[in-house]
């Protein structure tokens, strides 16, 4: 059977109408997923077609997920965060949504606080236990969309759940429909999908909720979860590992419009970034992180990373204020105690820092040759060199002028007398023993003794 497509605008055979396979034992992959060996990527050599949407945001999970690792954060610490998201996310709210838990009362009255501050940006969504008393508490507040667990691989279904793939999608549906009942938007998220049988259970499932969706004329919004980081996006990868493979199937054969489909992504095998940015290529409209990455295990994919991959598919920043990045991550270090490992792009204290003195004397000369973009006017952050015996004379005189924020008339050179002084005290540190990189705090004392009250931090 034909029929005019008036997504793709050509004729297309009619989408075969997958059913659900209630099957009696478990299917674990087990030739992907031995446990006992690292993971296999399998290839079946198709190709599915990339499909951007008009529009594609980012959603945020730091109050969730990104609580779930760590110790909680305090009611003014998520209240100061969700500040600073609003901020960054811009005018457009690139940002669109961030979810936050309803089960304690300090997660109730920072929720209320967000409320107060009014913003369309970020949204303030929930995630919550799948009872018929939390949705009442939901649309109570008055939030209008929240997150429901809907897992669905074998591994979840049978060992978890001790259910079969019809009683779980029974199950799920019923409890969808309550939320429905009292005229909450459902986000179900389709944990572990990428271990799920997808065209025996999570098409028809799917599909199942696009009717219940269409029946009350409320959008269901469909999470797909990488919940153990197995995506992959290579060409002609096979499913259920697939990201490109996911997206299209939702988008094809269970007709989720691109803007009630989001990846929720995670970063065990290192995959986290490139994923959420191929299920934005291939037609999902939301990629979900939290910001630095926390996160369950090796964490979500980071929110400040998607800021700029946005930035570079989009060809603009649409607004958003990158500088807020170097402020959230000054506030997770200073005020809530956390430690960002040094090397982190875009947040880590030596993310733009080059301690090679060849690398140095580079940047000295034009700072683009060895730094990834102006990253003092887009983060607020100037390269900078770390001072060992290896950063020579222009390592040393390059940490001044940027340490100090000199202009360009007021840079000192590397020939400047005071530069060698310095660098005759850094050699004999090492030529003593020292192994460890000199501190702001000793440059600043030998800037102050070389040249006493010329520079001001």
């Amino acid at each position: 059977m034909l029929e005019f497509s008036k997504k793709s605008n050509v004729l297309e055979q009619a989408a075969y109408k997958y059913s659900l396979q209630d099957i009696k034992e478990p299917n674990l992959y087990r030739t992907l997923f031995p446990y006992d060996e690292v993971p296999k990527v399998p290839f079946n050599f198709r190709r599915v077609p990339m499909n951007v949407p008009e529009e594609i945001w980012i959603t945020d999970t730091t109050f969730r997920d990104g609580q779930q690792s760590r110790t909680p954060y305090n009611a003014k610490q998520i209240v100061d965060i969700f500040d600073m998201l609003h901020r960054l996310s811009g005018p457009k709210g690139i940002i669109k949504q961030t979810e936050f838990f309803l089960y304690s009362q300090k997660d109730r009255d920072a929720l209320n606080q967000c409320l107060e501050r009014g913003y369309e940006f970020p949204e303030v969504t929930t995630w919550i236990r799948a009872t018929k008393s939390d949705f009442q508490l939901v649309k109570d507040i008055g939030i209008q969309e929240t997150g429901i667990l809907v897992s669905c691989s074998d591994y979840h279904i049978f060992k978890k759940l001790n259910m079969t793939r019809k009683q779980a999608a029974e199950h799920y549906l019923s409890v969808v429909k309550d939320a429905l009942s009292i005229g909450i938007k459902p986000r179900c998220h389709l944990e572990d999908i990428t271990r799920a049988d997808f065209y025996g259970f999570v098409v028809p499932f799917v599909n199942e909720l696009m009717e219940l969706s269409r029946e009350a004329n409320i959008p269901i919004k469909i999470r797909a979860c990488d919940t153990m980081g197995y995506g992959v996006s290579y060409p002609g990868v096979a499913l259920p590992r697939s990201v490109q493979g996911i997206i299209y199937g939702l988008r094809h054969y269970s007709d989720v419009p691109a803007e009630l489909l989001e990846w929720h992504g995670h970063n065990d095998f290192y995959k986290g970034v490139n994923n959420a940015a191929t299920a934005w290529l291939y037609g999902c409209a939301a990629v979900n992180c939290s910001l630095l990455g926390i996160g369950e295990r090796t964490g979500n994919v980071p929110l400040e990373a998607m800021v700029f991959e946005y930035a570079s598919l989009r060809g603009t920043t649409d607004g958003m204020d990158t500088e807020v990045i170097t402020e959230i991550a000054e506030y997770f270090e200073k005020e809530i105690g956390y430690e960002i490992p040094p090397m982190t792009p875009f947040v880590g204290k030596n993310f733009n820092v080059t301690r090679a003195g060849i690398h140095a004397d580079g940047l000295l000369k034009d700072e683009e040759i060895y730094n990834i973009f102006d990253t003092d006017k887009l983060l607020n952050r100037p390269a900078l060199v770390a001072v060992t015996n290896l950063s020579g004379l222009a390592g040393i005189a390059h940490w001044i002028n940027s340490y100090y924020r000199l202009k360009d008339e007021d840079k000192v050179d590397k020939k400047d007398p005071m530069i060698a002084k310095i660098k005759e005290w850094v050699d004999a540190e090492y030529e003593s023993g020292r192994i460890i990189a000199i501190s702001d705090e000793e440059l600043e004392e030998l800037v102050e003794q070389y040249a006493p009250g010329k520079f001001k931090k």
